[in-house]
């Protein structure tokens, strides 16, 4: 049985972590609070873009775009995928970097040609641990999502899209569907299908015609790059605000077991100290009591 000393040590070393816990828990929290506003001051842009697209389609309806599918379906499968996939930088997250990473496997499984884009340092090591060949690492921090961030990686993905290497292009990310759950995900990002640009139906018709100069597909093909970087900003936004949820879980959980185990070990420790004062008090009980036969003699 360990003594008072080693238990004391043990309950100190559990108090300083607890401390590293619970400021992690809050820095999570803030980073959360943050990024969800940041995402908020940029979605009304991207709206009403989406809603331009919208536009465009209910005005011409069978446009051609090298970013949609045609309007008679889609094309056949085949060629080389691209994929973004978007991880943490370091772990303490609970299951959220394996989430991710799951799904990029089950596309690598699905079609062996794609090539990865990868965002985040937990990412870029797993692959390259398991030799698994990266063709672009973004090399900057997955903490600090930003705009030009987004629209660097919507730059590269596109020109290889336009050029004819990449036939689609995936994104792995992490949607947080409410402030309790988040899922991963793997989407298509390139090409759109026309039906998620769909008319809605409150939406009012058009009574009126557009005129789009030069032509609307001009006008369609020179939004698509902002449309693009909105998403991708919006996808990093995501796992960021996922990352962080994840990790106040991780933390939170870590502190109520740091709780718990506090309480054992106090009951220990108030054990053991017992045991040794009742001890100390038999063994001056039966000196005094051999004391006295010793006079008594």
């Amino acid at each position: 049985m360990a003594g008072t000393k080693e238990i004391k040590a043990h309950i100190g070393s559990i108090q300083e972590t607890r401390k590293i816990t619970s400021a992690m828990y809050l820095i999570a929290s803030t980073k959360l609070r943050k990024a969800r506003q940041e995402l908020d001051n940029t979605r009304p842009y991207f709206e009403a873009l989406r809603g331009e697209i919208r536009r465009i389609f209910r005005t011409v309806s069978d446009i051609d775009s090298p970013y949609f599918y045609p309007a008679k379906g889609e094309t056949a499968q085949g060629g080389t995928y691209g994929c973004l996939v978007i991880t943490a930088d370091k772990g303490l997250a609970g299951s959220y970097n394996q989430n991710a990473i799951r799904e990029a496997m089950k596309l690598l499984e699905q079609h062996p040609n794609t090539k990865l884009f990868v965002v985040g340092e937990y990412g870029r090591r797993f692959f390259a641990h398991r030799h698994i060949p990266i063709e672009h690492s973004f090399l900057y921090t997955a903490q600090n999502p930003t705009m030009a961030r987004a629209r660097e990686i919507s730059a590269l993905l596109l020109d290889r899209y336009d050029r004819g290497e990449l036939q689609k292009i995936f994104i792995v990310y992490t949607d947080m569907e409410n402030a309790a759950s988040f899922q991963a995900r793997s989407t298509r990002l390139l090409p759109f299908h026309r039906t998620q640009f769909s008319v809605e139906a409150e939406e009012t018709p058009i009574t009126e015609p557009f005129e789009f100069l030069p032509d609307p597909r001009a006008v369609l093909d020179n939004m698509m790059p902002s449309y693009v970087s909105g998403f991708i900003y919006s996808a990093l936004i995501d796992s960021f605000c996922c990352e962080q949820n994840a990790r106040m879980a991780a933390m939170d959980s870590a502190n109520q077991n740091a709780e718990k185990l506090l309480g054992e070990l106090s009951l220990e420790f108030n054990r053991v100290r017992q045991s040794a004062i009742t001890q100390e008090i038999t063994e001056v009980s039966a000196g005094a009591r051999a004391q006295r036969n010793h006079v008594r003699r």
